[in-house]
């Protein structure tokens, strides 16, 4: 079983479709890794200090429906016939994905019943090419927050690196999964950083797409504008090749981009020699707010050395290095990202009322005002409710202009510094950004859980590429004095993944950074 565990996704795909692994033996080790590390999966009323030496990564296993993916990718192969780029490879779904005949809960007691009739786009295409989905996996409730701690299903996930500290978030079952060795992808999502902040915390890749790369069909929505799904893996050429099988356009969803699709794999075997890559001193420093004011202090001397660290390697390998790009809108990625997803979240969590689907109070109610309070006070958890509140006080009438006008404008204002950064006829040129992911290693559990706006910071280096849409990745490249993992991000042009992903595969070939996915002992 460690043979094939310490295999990457790429590698088990050639070996099942050249016949010399089947599907089905690495499916029914990925079972056995699971059962080892994983502990009981999360559920509602369940107790949140359970198993404190576990990873808990899932809410729903579908081992069955496993095990009838993994025989058909055998008997296609013993037919002669190609079962596709994924072929055989076991993967999770970040369970704010709709995926038919499974509970799809978004992680929320008013969603626990709720059974998808159909199947997400990215989850469809990742199964027609050959993948065995494990099953779906732990996040923050709705995608709201950035430890995994919010989610209704408990216990929530843990950090294979260190279980007493949280795996980050939103997309934190889908990083703890892959670096425990608990299938070799996972499909999240990122809104302000939710796949790469926790890539960063647990070890492993990252990858936001631009938006619109990948179909957003049966992604359960937090922020329309932002949210975008990508692959969580353990390495840049398994994120490259997630990313050829789920991207392009689909015709469920008007806001997919009919852009061509690159080959992505055969990108990562260019020469990174001539590429330009710059460094913001308004990336290295953490902006916090005191007292209704912004504040900035430096970045831990730690992460920014790595930063630096890696822009000497890639300069090494004749990557120009371009120092002092200004990015002077970054500091107030959070304080906009506060008002339009709230204003975007609220939105859309009105569908949940109690008629149509979902949970539905139990006591009796007088009439159906009543029926709609109850269902969503029982059903929604704190951060829902904090969201609904926030989002229409700010985008009423009185107070739109104030609040949710001025943040789109200062969104466009960001978008204007990437634009400026990337143009090949100005002053930088640049071909990728490149930056710290997160502001610090990943923090114990409970530490910051309760502080919404102190846990919201924990994106302020990522939340710029959502507002501006632009592609970024998180690569893993050293551990911090405790032996936490620390990433580097690249951000790109539009649509230009194929550049960020052969800088990062530089990034990770330079470093030799290994994932723990043994860091757990086997019991």
């Amino acid at each position: 079983m460690e043979e094939i565990l310490r295999m990457e996704a790429h590698e088990i795909a050639a070996a099942v479709r050249a016949g010399k692994l089947s599907a089905r033996t690495v499916l029914e080790a990925t079972l056995e890794r699971i059962a080892a590390v994983d502990g009981i999966p999360g559920r509602i009323g369940g107790d949140p200090e359970a198993e404190p030496d576990k990873i808990h990564a899932f809410i729903t296993r579908t081992a069955e429906r496993a095990r009838a993916q993994a025989d058909a990718v055998d008997a296609k192969i013993a037919a002669g016939e190609d079962p596709g780029p994924l072929a055989g490879v076991p993967f999770t779904v970040k369970d704010i994905f709709v995926v038919e005949g499974t509970p799809s809960t978004a992680a929320s007691r008013i969603l626990a019943n709720y059974i998808g009739p159909y199947t997400a786009t990215p989850v469809e295409r990742m199964e027609a090419a050959g993948g065995v989905m494990l099953g779906k996996v732990n996040l923050d409730e709705f995608t709201f927050g950035s430890s995994s701690e919010s989610s209704a299903f408990k216990p929530t996930p843990r950090n294979p690196w260190d279980t007493s500290r949280v795996p980050g978030g939103s997309s934190g079952g889908s990083a703890a999964a892959v670096a425990a060795g608990e299938g070799w992808l996972s499909l999240g999502t990122d809104t302000a950083g939710s796949i790469r902040q926790p890539a960063a915390f647990c070890g492993v890749v990252g990858l936001k797409p631009t938006y619109g790369r990948v179909s957003r069909y049966g992604l359960i929505a937090f922020g329309s504008s932002l949210d975008t799904p990508g692959p969580i893996a353990r390495s840049v050429r398994d994120a490259a090749l997630m990313l050829q099988v789920i991207a392009g356009r689909d015709p469920h969803d008007a806001t997919s981009a009919a852009v061509p699709v690159p080959d992505y794999l055969a990108a990562l075997e260019k020469d990174v020699r001539g590429l330009r890559v710059g460094l913001s001193p308004d990336y290295f420093r953490i902006v916090r707010a005191e007292g209704g004011e912004l504040v900035e202090e430096p970045l831990p001397a730690e992460i920014k050395q790595a930063v630096l660290d890696t822009a000497e390697r890639l300069a090494n390998m004749g990557v120009e290095i371009v120092e002092d790009v200004p990015m002077p809108h970054n500091r107030y990625g959070i304080p906009a990202y506060f008002v339009i997803a709230r204003v975007e979240a609220a939105s859309n969590l009105h569908r949940y009322d109690g008629v149509k689907y979902g949970y539905r109070t139990p006591d009796r109610v007088a009439d159906m005002r009543e029926m709609y309070r109850k269902s969503r006070g029982q059903g929604f958890g704190l951060q829902p409710k904090l969201r609904i509140l926030m989002g229409m006080y700010v985008s009423a009438a009185q107070y739109s202009e104030r609040y949710y006008q001025r943040a789109l404008q200062v969104r466009t204002l960001i978008r204007r510094d990437f634009e400026a950064i990337f143009d090949p006829e100005g002053k930088y040129r640049l071909d990728a950004l490149l930056t710290p992911t997160t502001p610090t290693a990943a923090f114990p559990m409970g530490a910051v859980y309760g502080d919404s706006v102190l846990m919201q910071y924990a994106d302020q280096l990522t939340v710029a590429a959502n507002h501006a849409g632009v592609p970024g990745i998180s690569v893993p490249v050293t551990t911090d004095a405790d032996g936490l993992p620390l990433g580097v991000q690249l951000l790109g042009r539009d649509f230009d993944e194929a550049t960020i992903l052969r800088l990062a595969r530089a990034v990770e070939d330079a470093v030799d950074f290994k994932p723990q996915i043994t860091q757990i002992a086997q019991k």
